[in-house]
């Protein structure tokens, strides 16, 4: 009478082997999908802190050069310097009232960059929108995974 018993309890121990088995591989899941999130979110982190970076440094230069002196002056069509941003020339597009140039070899990397864009319709008021990219290379093209900041100033 015990050999049967021992018989119809076999199922039970693969059943059991098979549940235990089924609950690690869920909890390995669910640790597994929590560390990608961080990971992922850690770079997201550094790439929105680069491109806001390019973003403000792109503010910054056009306000270095907004002055109140025209032969100072870059958005002013007396401008006769040169725009030097970030240690390197800048080309200052457009014309008068508004101008655009890019900023770019900003961040860790060097592939950073930033599209400023200055308005100057109203005599007595500045427009200044900068976009910053965390990876735009020296033209400043967003590629795939491409984060974008923007600051806009308005004085």
């Amino acid at each position: 009478m015990k050999t049967k018993n021992i018989k119809k309890n076999k199922g039970f121990a693969l059943l059991f082997a098979v549940m235990i088995s089924s609950i690690i591989l869920a909890i390995a899941l669910g640790v597994a999908t929590i560390s990608y999130k961080e990971v992922k979110f850690s770079t997201s982190a550094k790439d929105t802190n680069d491109a806001f970076f390019a973003a403000d440094t792109g503010a910054e230069c056009a306000l270095y050069y907004d002055r109140i002196d025209p032969a100072n002056n870059a958005f002013d069509p007396l401008f006769s310097g040169p725009m030097n941003c970030n240690g390197l020339s800048i080309t200052l597009g457009g014309s008068d009232p508004t101008w655009n140039f890019i900023v770019s070899q900003l961040g860790d990397n060097k592939n950073g960059c930033a599209i400023v864009s200055v308005n100057k319709s109203d005599p007595n008021s500045t427009s200044i929108v900068s976009k910053g990219y965390n990876n735009g290379g020296s033209n400043c093209i967003a590629t795939e995974n491409t984060v974008e900041r923007e600051i806009d100033l308005n004085y």
